[in-house]
């Protein structure tokens, strides 16, 4: 995917034009389609990175990561064996924790599928929190 199309993927997701964005950004007319055949200016480039909250890479097609503190495939792998502590009973701590010392097979099968899901949606978002949080400035 091109630069060009992955700006404005990003302004249909924020339901704006791309001469929306760039009279928002300050930019002339047609500076962004013009990225089609030409290569963006860095400064300029840093100006729609910053707009969206996406990193410059994500713009250039270096990764498909669109901001720092996403979770990448091994963050997932990571909390799946978290998940599998918890629901396994290894993690005692943070299962009992969750509710009043019930089992999780004590539960009927759709109280079971809820909690499993609020705890994996809670693992991913303090994930995704703590990256956000304690990233260096430098690697983001």
């Amino acid at each position: 995917m091109t630069t060009l199309e992955r700006i404005k993927e990003l302004c249909k997701e924020h339901g704006i034009t791309v001469s929306t964005l760039e009279a928002k950004l300050d930019l002339p007319n047609n500076t962004i389609y013009q990225w089609k055949s030409r290569t963006p200016g860095t400064d300029r480039l840093q100006k729609v990175a910053d707009h969206f909250g996406v990193s410059v890479d994500y713009l250039l097609g270096r990764t498909d990561k669109k901001r720092y503190y996403d979770l990448t495939e091994k963050d997932e792998e990571n909390i799946k064996k978290q998940l599998k502590k918890v629901i396994d009973g290894e993690d005692v701590d943070t299962a009992f924790a969750a509710f009043d010392g019930r089992l999780l097979d004590d539960l009927s099968k759709e109280d079971r599928e809820l909690l499993i899901n609020s705890w994996a949606n809670t693992f991913r978002l303090t994930r995704r929190m703590a990256k956000e949080k304690f990233t260096p400035k430098k690697y983001r």
